[in-house]
């Protein structure tokens, strides 16, 4: 499980090395551009990454818990959320094939999306 915040430094948090013979996960680097696309005050509450494999290609899926807090809220939601499945994501040797919105609501501590993603590795 992952946690990030604005606060927490950036350069830290996208340095991602390749382990073995694979290449790194992206899953950092598109969890910042989200940050970012959401604006602060915004928090990853939740962030899990797993191999993907079809017969052609060969990736990662992605699950994401996404908070979006203060007083706009509602219009960095609907900001973030316009055009997200045509949104270009920088992501050194893989693409965003798929990512969507699966779930959204609002509680105490603000808007909270729950986000799949796909990414392909780039041969």
């Amino acid at each position: 499980m992952t946690r990030v915040d604005h606060y927490f430094r950036q350069p830290n948090l996208i340095r991602s090395q390749a382990i073995g013979g694979g290449s790194p996960d992206p899953l950092p680097r598109l969890l910042a551009q989200m940050l970012a696309r959401a604006g602060a005050p915004a928090t990853i509450e939740r962030a899990t990454s797993r191999p993907w494999a079809s017969a052609l290609f060969e990736g990662r899926r992605h699950a994401i818990g996404l908070r979006i807090a203060g007083p706009d809220r509602q219009e960095r939601q609907t900001a973030f959320t316009t055009g997200l499945g045509d949104a270009e994501w920088a992501l050194s040797g893989h693409f965003v094939a798929d990512i969507c919105v699966d779930e959204a609501g609002e509680d105490a501590e603000g808007l909270w999306l729950q986000l799949s993603a796909l990414t392909i590795r780039d041969w």
